[in-house]
């Protein structure tokens, strides 16, 4: 079984980076801002790229919001993944989630917006009602407006009692991204894996709603070269075009897979039905 939990209280270097990240994160995650967020990053009109290769880019990317998971990104994706099809076998869909659930995460680079840390990564939280104090830092949430705002400071704040969880605003974030960019692109995966994206990060949320585990979320010793994940089959499973980012072409990363495996990078993405390029507003097909 693949381990998901976070230790925020354990002792080690990185403990007070990822504090000030939450601190940063309850202070400026309000309502109005995600509304803003969410607007800004909707317009799906950039340059394309495959999967493979927004997953290159991530190779520069680590999250400050983790307290023991100092790898790059793209090792997390490949270990989650990897970890997913030995628990699940028979899921493919499922595969296919976890390697592509942290993608948004392109946001914190420079030709992505280069959002802040506390803009992209950490646990979510619902936005629009009272904090709850389970979330981890909650004593930071006292100095977001929000939080003295009464229009959004009682427990069912601007909801109705019984409304749903997908119409909750949560915590703008790479989450929310990924879920916009496949819904945006008419996935085909199936509405499981659209909870998992958009929730994966939400770790107050009972864990009998993320399938006793988080699938998504494994620090499993793998090494990404023994990965027996067959992504190019995945890919031409689900995506059947690309995916779309606001992207300026400005990183270099790209140019570091060779020719042939870019090329077979390329037709794996056929997994999601969303497309196969991406463009940092969002992805939409041609």
């Amino acid at each position: 079984m693949s381990n998901f939990n976070r230790d925020y209280d354990a002792e080690s270097e990185r403990k007070e980076k990822v504090e000030e990240l939450y601190r940063l994160s309850h202070i400026n995650q309000t309502y109005d801002f995600v509304k803003r967020m969410r607007e800004a990053y909707s317009s799906f009109d950039r340059v394309e790229m495959s999967i493979w290769e927004c997953c290159e880019l991530l190779n520069e990317v680590v999250d400050d919001s983790d307290p023991d998971l100092d790898e790059p990104q793209i090792q997390h994706l490949l270990q989650s993944a990897e970890a997913v099809r030995k628990d699940y076998p028979d899921q493919d869909w499922l595969h296919l989630t976890a390697l592509i659930h942290d993608l948004g995460k392109v946001l914190l680079l420079p030709s992505f917006g280069g959002l802040p840390q506390w803009a992209v990564v950490g646990d979510t939280f619902p936005l629009g009602c009272a904090f709850d104090p389970s979330v981890v830092h909650y004593e930071h949430f006292k100095s977001n407006p929000d939080h003295s705002n009464p229009a959004y400071n009682t427990k069912l704040g601007v909801y109705k009692e019984g409304c749903g969880l997908e119409n909750i605003l949560m915590s703008w974030g790479h989450d929310d991204y990924m879920y916009l960019v496949a819904k945006q692109n008419k996935t085909t995966l199936p509405s499981a894996a659209l909870f998992i994206i958009r929730y994966h990060s939400f770790y107050v949320l009972p864990l009998e709603a993320k399938m006793v585990k988080n699938p998504c979320y494994s620090k499993e010793g793998n090494r990404v070269e023994d990965v027996a994940l067959d992504v190019e089959f995945l890919c031409s499973s689900y995506v059947k075009q690309g995916l779309r980012h606001q992207y300026d072409g400005s990183d270099t990363m790209l140019k570091s897979k060779p020719r042939q495996a870019r090329k077979a990078a390329e037709e794996e993405v056929m997994i999601l039905g969303i497309s196969e390029r991406i463009f940092i507003n969002g992805w939409q097909q041609k």
